[in-house]
């Protein structure tokens, strides 16, 4: 299937669904303390997306039962909202999606509870640095694969690897869409494959393992972790190609 290119009209209405994405995201964040369990931040989540006349597209979607992935400490990606009573100490990712007349937003942040680590704290920053430096390199005729490798490069060299077997992507009247970003560059060879154009909108997720991207998924079926144990994070926005650069849609 070829890759999307969108209308003005149409990333308009993208930055809508995707402005509730920054905003419900930047309301849990604010929430993030000892003693909050998990299935409160989901439900904080679905009424803020709805209060604001969106749909929380995770919810049911795959089968995912919850409006918001918790992820915490070892599990990097997809963790399921429980009883759960987050822990100074703890970290906590938060991805989400939302759905508003038809289109579709996404984007994720990894918080601390608390005083957290300077080993978590740089974690943290990892994902968060590797998520701008690669939007900050973005530019048409750009080959999607170097853009992984740019993510892959810029993790090994702040000393994690990425997670495999996942990977950012397209999204528009659907939350999944071509293309698909991983943050490693798959064969040898960078300059092949599609390349980004004007108006294409996807979204980019650097998932960050310590010291093995192997995935394990756990006895839920959904929570991902490393196969070596280890605390993960995530950070993820969905930005759009307007005048040759990429534009983050997914704030406030």
């Amino acid at each position: 299937m070829a890759i999307a290119i969108r209308k003005p009209n149409e990333i308009k209405a993208l930055r809508a669904a995707n402005r509730i994405v920054g905003k419900t995201l930047n309301h849990l964040k604010s929430q993030i303390k000892p003693g909050v369990a998990l299935k409160e931040l989901d439900k904080m989540c679905e009424d803020m997306i709805r209060s604001c006349g969106a749909i929380p597209s995770f919810k049911g979607l795959y089968g995912f039962s919850g409006s918001v992935c918790t992820s915490v400490n070892e599990v990097i990606i997809h963790g399921i909202p429980t009883d759960y009573k987050l822990q100074v100490g703890d970290i906590v990712g938060l991805d989400i999606g939302t759905q508003l007349d038809g289109w579709y937003g996404d984007g994720a942040i990894t918080c601390g509870v608390g005083e957290i680590s300077q080993a978590d704290q740089r974690l943290i920053a990892c994902s968060k640095d590797a998520l701008y430096f690669a939007i900050s390199q973005i530019t048409t005729g750009m080959h999607f694969k170097e853009l992984s490798a740019i993510l892959e490069q810029f993790i090994l060299e702040y000393g994690y690897v990425p997670l495999r077997g996942f990977c950012g992507h397209g999204i528009g009247r659907r939350p999944h869409e071509e293309p698909e970003i991983p943050n490693y560059l798959e064969g040898k060879k960078a300059k092949q494959g599609d390349k980004i154009k004007e108006g294409m909108v996807f979204c980019i997720e650097p998932m960050i393992c310590q010291k093995d991207g192997e995935p394990r998924i756990l006895e839920d079926d959904w929570s991902v972790v490393s196969v070596d144990g280890l605390r993960g994070s995530h950070y993820e926005h969905t930005v759009a190609i307007i005048n040759g650069k990429a534009e983050i849609l997914s704030v406030e």
